[in-house]
């Protein structure tokens, strides 16, 4: 029983680290971005080796530091294409 529930808490970690190293783009400073995915793939196999509390706490803090870095990219993004069309457009 206790396998099968571990199973169910690793698998979906597990198509989460992947999911986020797929969806990253080239970010301008791509070391702070594979640090946090590298941070969540720590806490997943933190998981799957049993010490659930920590690797939870890990992943969850490298997701949260993915999201705000891939915040920062995207608005860097967008204040770029903009600045591309006023300077086009003038």
């Amino acid at each position: 029983m206790m396998r099968r529930l571990r199973w169910l808490s690793v698998a979906p970690a597990v198509l989460l680290v992947v999911g986020l190293a797929c969806a990253t783009v080239e970010a301008a400073d791509k070391t702070k971005v594979d640090a946090a995915t590298d941070q969540v793939k720590s806490g997943a196999k933190q998981i799957g080796q049993g010490d659930v509390g920590t690797g939870f706490k890990e992943m969850f803090v490298g997701i949260g530091n993915t999201i705000v870095e891939g915040a920062k990219f995207s608005g860097q993004n967008i204040k770029e294409f903009f600045s591309k069309q006023k300077a086009s457009e003038s």
